[in-house]
């Protein structure tokens, strides 16, 4: 399970990260960032009815997950709705403990060096460095001298113009937030300046 998410990470490695008020079709949503070459969508807590939102995206087929979860509670309602994976901000053993059970990945948040080594024990299929502007690409290299097999994913501060550096420097994949998935642009539905952005984002990670 956590190796075949590693895999898929590693082949598709942008996770598109959703915090709107509203979102008028989760659906299009992510067919639009598909079409622009990502095939991660991570919905969040933070945005009201998500669960509503997970339904009809993973009703059509998509990759989507649930993230900013907390609880053991918030892991099992992502879980119904249809999360294929679920996101944490920081270290939550009770969410790990339900993915697990549900045979679902796990990606935990983490900064410090002590925090991965607990977020690999927690059995994450990969480890969120969160705030990753704080401390920006040179950390994911740092942070590779002693954990060089432990798959990180960059999230919070990356864009077009650094995300192409995080993965240089060892970061496995990249989260994009407002530089791709705009809230003012998901409220209005425009698909395709979704699809034209989610492009010009994995064209400067040179993935396409």
């Amino acid at each position: 399970m956590a190796e075949a998410a590693r895999a898929a990470l590693a082949a598709s490695p942008v996770i598109a990260v959703v915090r709107a008020p509203q979102i008028s079709d989760a659906a299009a949503l992510c067919a639009a960032l598909a079409e622009g070459g990502i095939t991660w969508t991570e919905f969040t807590f933070t945005t009201p009815d998500v669960t509503t939102h997970l339904h009809r995206a993973a009703e059509a087929g998509h990759r989507v997950g649930v993230g900013t979860v907390l609880t053991a509670q918030q892991a099992g309602q992502g879980l119904a709705a249809g999360a294929s994976f679920l996101v944490t901000p920081g270290l939550r053993p009770e969410v790990a403990d339900v993915a697990h059970a549900a045979g679902v990945p796990v990606i935990l948040g983490a900064l410090t060096a002590t925090e991965v080594a607990q977020a690999v024990d927690l059995g994450a299929a990969a480890v969120k460095i969160f705030p990753a502007r704080a401390f920006g690409p040179g950390y994911f290299k740092d942070l590779r001298g002693p954990y060089p097999d432990v798959p990180l994913v960059a999230s919070g501060g990356v864009n077009a113009g650094n995300a192409a550096e995080f993965l240089a420097h060892g970061a496995l994949a990249v989260c994009a937030g407002t530089d791709v998935v705009s809230p003012e642009v998901v409220a209005a539905g425009d698909w395709a300046e979704i699809t034209r952005r989610a492009r010009a984002f994995t064209e400067a990670c040179a993935l396409r």
